[in-house]
Order: structure tokens, then C-alpha cells, then sequence
């Protein structure tokens, strides 16, 4: 459920929240939340057996039709190619909540330890260690966050606004001081090795897909991405500093997947970031357009093309002629076999990132992923 400000959840609490562009939220899609809740569920009773029996291997049987055996490695295999988008967002909620639930059992072991030591009860601890670095929330910090998230807000005013929005920012405060606290405990503590394996996708590279860095980097993060989706600029500044911090461990591919449906430049703006790309100029183009989400109709961008210093003819003749549409529709089909329905939709060595995430969720995975490495 996602998190609100107060205690009824708003539309644009709910839109922050998801840090996704997609088609809407309507009760067709709650339904079929419902469903993968449902599926998931179901999934974990597949996968966890009681405790008098053994756990259920891929290949046990799950149905006799005479003597042929029908195993849940055939029952999974079917469920993800009659509905690729259920079975991955199934398999990753049930990943999710397990390790949202051993993440739990860990920082209360390590708030136990460290409370031992201060003669203190593991909240009293939490509460009065996490609570050293929180600072009151000011006015200019409300302000900023109104501002900042204008379009959510609905057109109600600052005044209306300020008391959810210091509760938020109080709440997030507290939470990022409480998650500090359990970082510093684990670098202190006893090793922590997790082996709980998170779901992933084997997804196809083609020589032709943009990217930046090696393909030998031992970490590959693949973007499937919206030029017209304003969360996808959002994460952009993230990817780059990903970059600055991993060097050459990390290599980044991006996937076009336009959502026209809601963002019916966004086709188009593919299009033309490849052409860009014929005169070795696809990341600088790239930038450019998310620089200018506004200015993405086929004479803006023509001009960004002249801008950058392209030629205006060949670009132009690319453009107008579609030479790259079937590239932008390929990458819309794979991304739609994988269950890819928003934007930004990202895949670190094959594990889902859902939309524009903070700096330190990426870092989480791709750290986790370079300790696999070595």
C-alpha cells in the first residue's frame, strides 16, 4: 500500500509513491493487483512446503493427466508466456516481501546487540540513537517540497498542504536516521551474507542497443525508458552518478519503450535519438531531449539535431523516412514479453528496479552484485 501523508492516501501521494510513468491507475488495474496479490500468494504456498515435507522442487508434480506428469517448472513456464507481466510482477512481490521481512529480522538483531551494550531495550536504543541527527522541519523545506511537486498537489495551496507535508518530511527524516543507525551496526557487527536469491530476467542485448561502458563490466544495468516520461528524466541525474561512482564495473543499455498511449512524442523522440546515433552523436541527443521534454514535435526535434550540430539533411531524411521504427517497436515488444508496463523500468543483471528510484536503492543492488562478482 502506498504510503500517503496523512492518514488518507492522496492521488499525488500515491503518484510520488509509485516514481513511475504508466496508463493509469482504474479499477481494472486494482483488480488485477488484486489478482498477482492473489498469485503471489499462491506462488509462495507452491514454493514453501509444510514443515513435515520437503520444499517443492521446479520439477515436482503438480497433476497426472494418465501417466504424464505435469510439473510446476511447465506450470510456470506456461503462466509466464500466457501473461508475462503477472508472472514477473508475482515473482517479484514475493521476493520483495521476503527480503522487506529478512531485512526486518536483520536490523532488529543488530538494534538487539547495540542495545545490549547501552543497558537499554532495542526501541529505547533505535529511538534515542536514530534520533540524533533529526532536524525540525523548517518552512523553506516545505516550501521546496510544495514546489518541487507542484503537479501533484492538485491545485490545493501551500497553507492547505504544509501540515501533510511536515508529517511526510518528519517521517522520512526519522526513517533515514534509523536506516543510518542500521548501516553503521552492520559494518560493525558480525558479517552479514545474504543468500536469498532475487528473481531475474535473461534479457537479449543487441549490438545495436546504445549503451555506455563494456560489455565484459561485471555489473550491466538496462533501462527501458520513455523520452516524454517525466519520471525517466527524473532518474536520469541518478544513472549518471552511477556511472561517476562505478566506472568501468558498470555498463548501461537503454531499452526504448515508449508509453504513447499518454506520451505520444515519446515514438517519434526514439526515432530520432537513433538517427542522432548514426552521426555518433545517440547520448548527447539523448540528453538533449530529456533537457527539452517539452520541445519533442518532429520540427523540435530537427532543431536539436541542427542544434548539436548534426546534418540537418541526413537527419532529417532519417528522421521522415522511419529508419528507425521497427528498432523502437522491438525494443516495446521486449520489454512488453517481460512484463515491462511503466516507465522507468530498469534491470541490474536481470533484477527489476520499478521507477525513479533514489540513488541508494541502485547502489543496494549493484553492491550486492559486484560482492557476487569477486
Amino acid at each position: 500500500m502506498p504510503k500517503s501523508l496523512g492518514i488518507v492516501i492522496e492521488p499525488w501521494a500515491l503518484s510520488l509513491s509509485l516514481g513511475h510513468c504508466a496508463l493509469g491507475i482504474d479499477m481494472i488495474h486494482v483488480m488485477k493487483k488484486a489478482s498477482i496479490f492473489t498469485a503471489a500468494v499462491m506462488l509462495l504456498a507452491c514454493s514453501s512446503a509444510p514443515a513435515q515435507q520437503a520444499s517443492v522442487a521446479p520439477n515436482d508434480v503438480a497433476a497426472r493427466v494418465g501417466d504424464r506428469a505435469i510439473t510446476l517448472r511447465e506450470l510456470d513456464e506456461k503462466w509466464r508466456s500466457n501473461d508475462p507481466t503477472q508472472h514477473a510482477e508475482a515473482t517479484q512481490m514475493l521476493y520483495d516481501g521476503r527480503r522487506a521481512a529478512l531485512e526486518t529480522i536483520i536490523a532488529d538483531m543488530l538494534l538487539a546487540e547495540g542495545a545490549k551494550g547501552k543497558g537499554l531495550s532495542p526501541d529505547a536504543y533505535a529511538g534515542s540513537e536514530s534520533g540524533k541527527p533529526v532536524k525540525p522541519v523548517t518552512d523553506p523545506d516545505v516550501v521546496s517540497f510544495y514546489q518541487a511537486n507542484l503537479n501533484q498537489m492538485q491545485g490545493r495551496p501551500l497553507e492547505a498542504m504544509t501540515p501533510a507535508i511536515n508529517r511526510f518530511l518528519s517521517d522520512q527524516q526519522r526513517t533515514s536516521a534509523r536506516e543510518a543507525l542500521i548501516s553503521e551496526l552492520r559494518k560493525a557487527g558480525p558479517a552479514v551474507r545474504v543468500a536469498l536469491e532475487a528473481p531475474r530476467q535473461n534479457i537479449e542485448v543487441d549490438a545495436a542497443d546504445p549503451s555506455l561502458g563494456t560489455a565484459s563490466a561485471p555489473v550491466t544495468l538496462i533501462e527501458f525508458s520513455d523520452f516524454q516520461c517525466p519520471f525517466c528524466q527524473r532518474v536520469e541525474p541518478t544513472l549518471k552518478r552511477l556511472r561517476a561512482t562505478y566506472g568501468d564495473k558498470m555498463r548501461v543499455v537503454w531499452k526504448d519503450f515508449p508509453l504513447t498511449q499518454i506520451h505520444p512524442q515519446a515514438f517519434k523522440a526514439g526515432e530520432a535519438a537513433h538517427c542522432a546515433g548514426d552521426q555518433g552523436k545517440y547520448w548527447d541527443y539523448h540528453d538533449r531531449l530529456f533537457a527539452n521534454q517539452q520541445l519533442l514535435q518532429p520540427a523540435d526535434l530537427k532543431k536539436h539535431a541542427s542544434d548539436l550540430g548534426l546534418d540537418a539533411a541526413a537527419f532529417g531524411a532519417c528522421l521522415d523516412g522511419s529508419k528507425y521504427g521497427e528498432r523502437v517497436r522491438d525494443g516495446v515488444s521486449q520489454g512488453s514479453q517481460l512484463g515491462v508496463n511503466s516507465t522507468p523500468t530498469i534491470y541490474i543483471n536481470g533484477r527489476k528496479l520499478s521507477g525513479a528510484q533514489p540513488y541508494e536503492a541502485f547502489t543496494a543492488v549493484i553492491d550486492e552484485e559486484l560482492s557476487k562478482a569477486r
